[in-house]
């Protein structure tokens, strides 16, 4: 296996480690990693919120795709790899709310897996781009389409017929990444994101997240309907008498 899975206090962890490669995403890394969520969304794992990142052996999050593979690959079978659903598209779908904790280099499809995340915290270490353009090749893992998203069409332009990379801070600054902090407090950085995520309503969070992507795709009048049809179907919950109660006692509340 390519991904470690730990789950502490409602914090489910995927750690790539492939330090031999960078991280870098074959084939067994994407399947690792959809197995890696597909066994915790089916085996009644209490996490409430998923952190992706790399390890440090590494010096990666991860560094882009193999291009041992994509080498040798003819087009009728790079077309059948990237057969929808992809470990991009896994990500972006998971049920509960996803952190990339960008530890090193986030190149090519490893910015575009940071980039399917719905929150990304950075090492001020950290590179960030979409340099596929340098290899004759364009995103193809999403890139095109969730960084303008993100950083505005300009931005994202430079970044994608440049091939510039960009560290840490810098992704900060254009929104690429919400925050960027020394590598010495990334785990308390990201621990704390994360412990606030899942000291909720797990229903709540899970409603939250998927109206949120919502506004992704859905013009405004639908989306607002999208957003009325979760929060009723939240407020049908135990948890909303519960953290009514929890307000008026002021105490914590006790979520099921």
């Amino acid at each position: 296996m390519t991904v470690r899975v730990d789950v502490v206090d409602g914090v489910a962890t995927l750690t790539v480690d492939r330090p031999e490669a960078r991280n870098a995403l074959d084939r067994e890394t994407r399947d690792d990693l959809i197995t890696a969520l597909d066994t915790l969304e089916a085996d009644g794992s209490n996490a409430r919120v998923v952190v992706i990142t790399g390890s440090e052996e590494s010096g990666a999050f991860v560094s882009g795709a193999d291009l041992n593979e994509l080498r040798e690959r003819s087009v009728d079978e790079q077309r059948a790899e990237m057969a929808f659903p992809r470990v991009y598209e896994r990500v972006a779908t998971c049920r509960w709310p996803t952190v990339a904790r960008v530890n090193g280099y986030a190149l090519g499809g490893g910015c575009e897996l940071a980039l399917a995340c719905d929150i990304r915290i950075a090492s001020t270490e950290a590179r960030l781009g979409q340099p596929e353009i340098t290899l004759g090749m364009i995103p193809g893992g999403g890139g095109t389409q969730r960084l303008p998203r993100l950083v505005g069409p300009g931005r994202a332009a430079e970044l994608a017929l440049t091939g510039e990379t960009v560290g840490g801070e810098r992704a900060a600054t254009i929104g690429l990444v919400l925050d960027a902090v020394p590598p010495t407090d990334l785990d308390d950085r990201v621990a704390a994101l994360t412990d606030r995520i899942a000291d909720h309503a797990p229903a709540a969070v899970e409603a939250t997240v998927d109206a949120l992507r919502a506004s992704e795709r859905l013009p405004m009048d639908e989306g607002l309907d999208y957003e009325r049809e979760r929060f009723l179907e939240v407020f049908g919950r135990e948890s909303r008498q519960e953290g009514i109660d929890a307000f008026r006692e002021d105490r914590d509340p006790s979520w099921r």
